[in-house]
């Protein structure tokens, strides 16, 4: 079957464009954004998914204002285009890898929005995420870039309009791609298995540099996949594809203070090593948590690549205070965090997703608090 995107050289094999390599109904493309003032005022995210085995397109904004978490969702048929674009939501590229326009058209459901990122970062492959499973099969494999960059627009909610100073809100941007567990799952004859997840990801801005960290571990603490990076600003004339500027880090550690009786950090402490300027220390200060399912992570009933129809569209405003930690639609998280690194001072999130034992966090079932 043809589709537009035929008409470009970027055919990486002999199919269609609008082929997925594979039927698994997993298989999806993604966006993810997210945003922050400064002084830890506001937070917003936002993120868009194409399933084409599914035949689904959803997406979501949601921003934290006064402490109330305020989410729009939209979910429909995934047009054969694959046009960016479902009920008020759409996202504009308007240069790869430089500029993307994020659209909450003005909508029965009070919040709209009109937002654009511009890099300030070249792009970075972040290490494949694959898993298989004890019985052999692929649970997991996909392929993400992460970038950063600034906000410029507006947010209005209920009326009330919030204006996004690039100078003032930095913000992250990643775009992943391949399969990973999305929507209802296909029944198997195979024992079930506790979910388990142990993952840290956290991408910092400072004023004359950018620093990241991803991991995953195992229940035992192992590792089964690291990175931390320091990046400069992307220099002049540079591909925003292009290495230029990274730096590869290594002796990767955390120490995490744990909220009691939650599954989130109070505070917390990153280590690497720099190529360059040896030992890196970065504590991180918790302003608040920002809760993914705002943006269909985990969401009980919006949640990713979920089928809802030709169109359905909704809203959902949930006062931080009133979220259960423990709830298992509540533990894929964002803390919004104060960074500070020897003298410079930033923003940006630790994210968390953990999910069963962890045996170093003292961890145990599958959603108990830290003890």
């Amino acid at each position: 079957m043809l589709s537009p995107f035929d008409d470009y050289p970027i055919h990486p094999g002999a199919d269609p464009i609008a082929h997925p390599a594979t039927g698994d109904p997993n298989h999806y493309d993604r966006y993810w954004f997210n945003g922050h003032q400064k002084d830890g005022e506001f937070y917003f995210g936002a993120a868009m998914g194409h399933y084409p085995v599914r035949g689904v397109i959803d997406a979501a904004f949601s921003i934290v204002l006064d402490g109330v978490e305020h989410s729009v969702f939209a979910s429909g048929r995934m047009p054969l285009d694959r046009s960016t674009a479902v009920g008020p939501l759409r996202i504009e590229v308007l240069e790869p890898m430089r500029v993307v326009r994020y659209v909450v058209e003005p909508n029965e459901h009070g919040i709209s929005c009109d937002l654009t990122f511009r890099a300030t970062t070249v792009a970075v492959e972040e290490p494949r995420q694959r898993i298989v499973s004890p019985q052999g099969t692929l649970a997991m494999d996909h392929t993400r870039l992460t970038q950063w960059g600034v906000w410029e627009g507006t947010v209005t909610v209920d009326g009330t309009e919030v204006r996004i100073d690039p100078s003032q809100v930095p913000g992250t941007r990643d775009r992943s791609w391949g399969m990973r567990p999305a929507g209802p799952q296909v029944p198997t004859n195979w024992e079930p298995k506790m979910p388990n997840a142990f993952w840290l990801w956290a991408p910092l801005h400072f004023e004359d540099r950018y620093t990241h960290l991803a991991l995953h571990e195992h229940p035992d603490g192992r590792r089964w996949l690291e990175t931390a990076l320091v990046l400069d600003p992307m220099p002049a004339g540079a591909a925003p594809w292009s290495t230029e500027g990274v730096r590869e880090c290594s002796r990767i550690r955390h120490e995490l203070v744990w909220q009691p009786g939650t599954r989130e950090i109070a505070s917390a402490t990153l280590r690497f090593e720099d190529p360059l300027e040896g030992e890196v220390t970065i504590e991180l200060e918790k302003k608040f948590t920002f809760r993914m399912r705002g943006i269909g992570y985990s969401h009980p009933y919006w949640t990713h690549g979920s089928n809802h129809g030709e169109l359905e569209t909704g809203r959902e405003s949930i006062k931080l205070d009133d979220f259960d930690p423990t709830d298992f639609f509540s533990l894929h998280l964002q803390n919004l965090v104060v960074a500070r690194m020897g003298d410079r001072t930033g923003i940006g999130v630790l994210e968390q997703a953990c999910f069963g034992p962890h045996e170093p966090s003292g961890l145990t079932g599958l959603n108990d608090g830290h003890p």
